[in-house]
């Protein structure tokens, strides 16, 4: 029977397939891609093969920790990242994806959603699964709900190189004794306030107090939570340009910071750069934030709405200075981001339409 499905599309072990693609005889062996590629800096991993994930090493972790896991593995290597050839085997796969009669919805480097009309998704997910692979010997991974949430959720039960269906009828044989954190949208934080709820399960999210969850999390986001629970989205799969609400930069410093007038003048100078960045869109900043990572490996973030939207450097700057107090002073720091949030784009005097937006992925 015909039906409308949504498909999430995930490529395999992305960035690091991409080098193993351009160096053949890296495949099989761990490799970890992130920073400059030198495992003494200070860097994160941005992608590691999944012969490195079986040592434990994951993305977001920082090199250092991810050279200590494979220190006994002689053929680990660790390269840079190429952002540039990386979008490059993105676009091809985009471009594959689009050849198919379907609504896509790009999420990013390596993913996206399709908005599809079948009575076999999964003989067209083989079939995308296969043009992926001819088009760019890329392997990827296929989700298939009947709404993204599930579509997304679905696709990890998938990998590698398979394709797997989640859906209302099979969400809580599936999903109802995992925990929270294993459902997209709930990190372990989150999570965490959950548990002292006595919520641990994806059943006992489904089943919880909308009131309980507003009193935790807030009016809206509480209930939001529940729905996560229950498997329910409404959202839909659109084609439609993506539109930045925000620019950052950070940088990571290759000592710690204990000066704090060193911090404040590199929250400076990274707002200058943000401000060149929501210049280009010509979209005025309505909030600035500082996101500020202590020694060892702490986060924290910290943010106030400016006055009025404005295009201005220097008033950009002196807010996120301004921010630098709110931060313990006593702490040594080793990252420092700004990140200025933007208004709505402005429509064209001439045509009436939004100019795209720079996508950040």
């Amino acid at each position: 029977m015909t039906g409308r499905w949504v498909l999430h599309v995930d490529l395999d072990e992305f960035i690091a397939a991409v080098e193993i693609l351009r160096r053949p005889e890296l495949r099989g062996r761990p490799v970890v891609v992130g920073g400059r590629g030198d495992p003494s800096e200070r860097a994160v991993v941005s992608t590691a093969s999944y012969a490195a994930r079986e040592y434990g090493v994951g993305s977001g972790m920082p090199l250092k920790i991810a050279a200590r896991k494979l220190k006994d593995v002689p053929d680990a290597v660790f390269l840079p990242v190429d952002a540039d050839e990386y979008s490059a085997a993105s676009a091809v796969v985009m471009d594959t994806l689009r050849g198919f009669d379907a609504v896509v919805e790009v999420l990013g480097w390596d993913e996206a959603f399709l908005g599809v009309v079948t009575d076999d998704p999964e003989a067209l997910a083989e079939r995308i699964r296969a043009a992926i692979l001819d088009a760019t010997g890329l392997h990827a991974s296929v989700g298939i709900g009947d709404n993204k949430l599930r579509a997304k959720i679905a696709t990890g039960f998938g990998k590698p190189r398979g394709v797997f269906r989640l859906t209302a009828a099979t969400w809580f044989d599936v999903m109802g004794e995992r925990p929270t954190d294993a459902l997209w949208g709930i990190g372990s934080r989150t999570a965490k306030r959950l548990a002292r709820h006595g919520i641990t399960t994806v059943r006992e999210l489904a089943a919880a107090d909308d009131r309980v969850l507003a009193a935790e999390f807030g009016p809206k986001m509480g209930p939001w939570i529940g729905t996560i629970g229950r498997g329910s989205d409404t959202s839909p799969v659109t084609a439609d340009p993506w539109i930045a609400r925000s620019h950052s930069r950070e940088t990571t410093f290759p000592e710690d910071l204990t000066d704090w007038s060193e911090v404040a003048e590199h929250a400076r100078r990274l707002a200058a750069v943000v401000t060149a960045d929501i210049v280009a869109e010509d979209r005025p900043g309505v909030r600035v934030g500082l996101k500020v990572r202590y020694a060892p490996f702490e986060t924290h973030t910290v943010s106030a709405p400016l006055a009025d939207p404005t295009l201005d450097p220097s008033v950009v700057a002196d807010a996120a200075v301004a921010l630098t107090d709110r931060l313990d002073h006593a702490r040594a720091v080793r990252l420092l981001g700004v990140r200025v949030e933007m208004a709505p784009p402005r429509p064209h005097a001439a045509g009436g339409e939004v100019p795209p937006s720079r996508r950040r992925l």
